[in-house]
């Protein structure tokens, strides 16, 4: 595969939700800089492409700012989200055949 210079995506809290379900204009779906995509000669790496992200109903508590601790920490309006979710996606390169058992 030659290298590939594509723009990706992330996905951006604007602000803190008291309350309520959150909705799309919580949040913000913004470019960032252009990224080489390569697989190093000799790898047996696999390159994916995301088609669909899942906004999870855990997150909706990480999404309002709290006083207390938790067992974990508040989304940071301004900054991406991390998403920890299955996704669905396509195989762009791999340098293997694959077999499936």
């Amino acid at each position: 595969m030659e290298d590939k210079v594509v723009v990706t995506k992330k996905v951006v809290l604007k602000h803190y939700i008291p309350d309520g379900p959150a909705t799309e204009s919580d949040m913000e779906l913004a470019a960032t800089d252009a990224l080489r995509l390569r697989l190093p000669p000799g790898s047996t790496a696999v390159l994916v492409k995301n088609l669909y992200l899942s906004c999870d109903p855990y997150m909706r508590s990480r999404m309002t700012k709290h006083d207390e601790p938790s067992y974990v920490d508040d989304f940071v309006p301004g900054t991406p989200m991390p998403i920890y979710s299955v996704v669905v996606a396509v195989v762009v390169s791999l340098r293997f055949s694959i077999s499936i058992y």
